[in-house]
């Protein structure tokens, strides 16, 4: 997949695909997006459970964590970048790390997630209860009103959004409710299609009912 091809084929920038997000980067013009929020695999739990039992991309595997190509990859690309786990990667320091506050005290889980920064600013709290994993479609998805703050606190109106790693997709509609362009990346064709019609659902209702009808989604639906 060629970005430019994209759209000299007259599909809109803001495009949700399902590819390897590093042949896209790579076709991506240098600082192309002014900012990159993205969850990579953390590589810290391959056996994590949660969200619908879809392929998980080579089994238990999904969980493998990028390499240094990758991040020199999204530092060419964009101009800022919000990477979620960063604590867990060799990212150099910064002021301005984020802490989702998921207000779920003595559960078993994680009571807080750190997203490492490119901006030189003071670090900040997002508080929002965890949704949970049984009512969730991915084992790692972060709620839709955390990307809705991010982009109020650290996009500008025209930014163009990238997220290479897109999982249930709050990212892309927390882009679209703000108005914000974007393109997004997402590998496991089961997880993209469930959340290419939660975008769908959440964004545009009318297609959505067309995509429903067209394919005889839920017939199909193991």
């Amino acid at each position: 997949m060629n970005l430019q091809d994209w759209i000299d084929k007259g599909k809109p920038l803001s495009s949700f695909i399902n590819c390897d997000c590093m042949e896209l980067m790579a076709t991506i013009p240098d600082k192309y997006f002014e900012l990159c929020i993205c969850d990579p695999p953390y590589g810290i739990g391959g056996g994590l459970k949660g969200g619908r039992p879809f392929s998980m991309l080579n089994g238990d595997k999904w969980d493998n964590p990028p390499d240094d190509k990758y991040f020199a990859e999204l530092y060419r690309i964009s101009n800022n970048q919000i990477i979620w786990g960063g604590n867990y990667f060799n990212l150099g320091r910064t002021r301005g790390f984020i802490i989702w506050h998921k207000e779920n005290d003595g559960r078993s889980f994680s009571e807080c997630e750190f997203a490492w920064t490119s901006f030189e600013c003071p670090s900040r709290i997002y508080k929002q209860r965890f949704i949970g994993k049984k009512e969730s479609l991915h084992p790692t998805e972060k709620p839709t009103a955390l990307y809705r703050w991010l982009l109020q606190k650290y996009a500008k109106k025209g930014d163009k959004i990238f997220d290479s790693h897109v999982g249930s997709a709050s990212s892309l509609i927390a882009c679209s409710l703000e108005g914000f362009e974007y393109v997004g990346c997402e590998l496991d064709s089961d997880y993209y299609k469930e959340a290419r019609l939660r975008l769908l659902k959440e964004t545009d209702r009318n297609n959505y009912i067309k995509e429903i009808k067209d394919t005889n989604f839920f017939s199909k639906r193991k």
